[in-house]
């Protein structure tokens, strides 16, 4: 995958006492500082909130979320609980509520599960069994079947390979395999687009799927939309997506969660908050190529309060 820019680092005056105490201040009292909250958690990392989180604990025997849940709402608490929770906490909240309750959002599957990283995979379900004592594969089992069910198990089992090696013989053979498997066969194979689109290094994917241009006429895209449907279509387009450009399928799931009627707040919070300290500052660049206006532009005129404002902060 490729190295995009983080938009929230280290902060390097980390003072994690002068913030417990900030935040206790801003909290206590007639009214809440909103200000304060926002300014502090959203220039500190994933680690630094950690240690202010342990502190406040520490020093008020008081849970940091459970005070500032009572404190803020709407969705800026969102954001700020998201903040809060470490990654592979927030991964596998998220993928818990897309599980939960009737109907499955299977969009939010696909995107946790086809863009992180074998690592991420492994920590996002240990979280989920540590925090919801379940089994994430038992779950997905639950919810899923068929082709669908098969590629997000081998999406979990984090056996992709993630070498930045290309074998060119192999991306033509792989090609090959999946013009058999796919527009070439009545009926679509799709344990074999499964096991290659799961398996193989993103930059090895990109290869192959040249290759499968230069021998079908079509590509790799065209012929996925035609060979399947729902949410197998869904997940195979953003597997192809992520191996061509990770960063532009980040700022096209944003623009699409702030076009049409209302907004879709989750999503917007989802990608930014996990990928802040990822490769935000790149999607933020891919955004304004795609869609020729900033992200913080489009946020800014799609969300209000104290909600803008910590967005903001976080995309700086």
């Amino acid at each position: 995958m490729s190295a995009g820019q983080a938009t929230v680092q280290r902060y390097p005056d980390f003072d994690v006492m002068a913030d417990v105490k900030a935040i206790r201040k801003a909290c206590k009292g007639l009214g809440t500082d909103e200000d304060t909250i926002i300014e502090i958690l959203t220039n500190r990392s994933a680690g630094q909130r950690q240690e202010i989180k342990q502190k406040y604990f520490d020093k008020y025997d008081d849970e940091l979320e459970d005070v500032l849940k009572s404190e803020l709402a709407g969705s800026l608490e969102k954001v700020i609980l998201a903040l809060l929770a470490t990654k592979p906490v927030f991964d596998a909240t998220e993928l818990r509520k897309a599980m939960k309750g009737a109907g499955t959002d299977e969009d939010i599957i696909v995107e946790i599960l086809c863009t992180r990283t074998n690592q991420e995979i492994e920590e996002l379900k240990e979280a989920y069994n540590e925090v919801f004592e379940r089994d994430i594969l038992s779950d997905i089992k639950g919810e899923t079947s068929g082709e669908v069910e098969n590629l997000l198990l081998s999406l979990l089992e984090a056996q992709r390979d993630e070498s930045l090696e290309i074998d060119e013989a192999q991306a033509e053979q792989d090609a090959q395999q999946l013009l058999e498997a796919g527009e070439a066969l009545w009926g679509t194979d799709e344990s074999v687009f499964t096991s290659i689109m799961t398996k193989k290094n993103f930059r090895q994917l990109k290869a192959t799927f040249k290759f499968y241009e230069q021998i079908s006429g079509s590509d790799m895209k065209t012929a996925i939309k035609n060979e399947t449907s729902g949410t197998l279509k869904l997940a195979y387009l953003t597997l192809v997506e992520c191996a061509k450009n990770r960063e532009l399928y980040f700022a096209k799931r944003l623009h699409k969660a702030m076009k049409g009627v209302g907004t879709d707040e989750d999503t917007l919070i989802r990608i930014i908050v996990s990928r802040a300290e990822v490769e935000l500052e790149t999607i933020k660049e891919r955004y304004e190529e795609k869609y020729d206006v900033t992200l913080k532009d489009a946020l800014s005129g799609e969300c209000s309060g104290d909600f803008k404002k910590v967005l903001l902060s976080v995309v700086h």
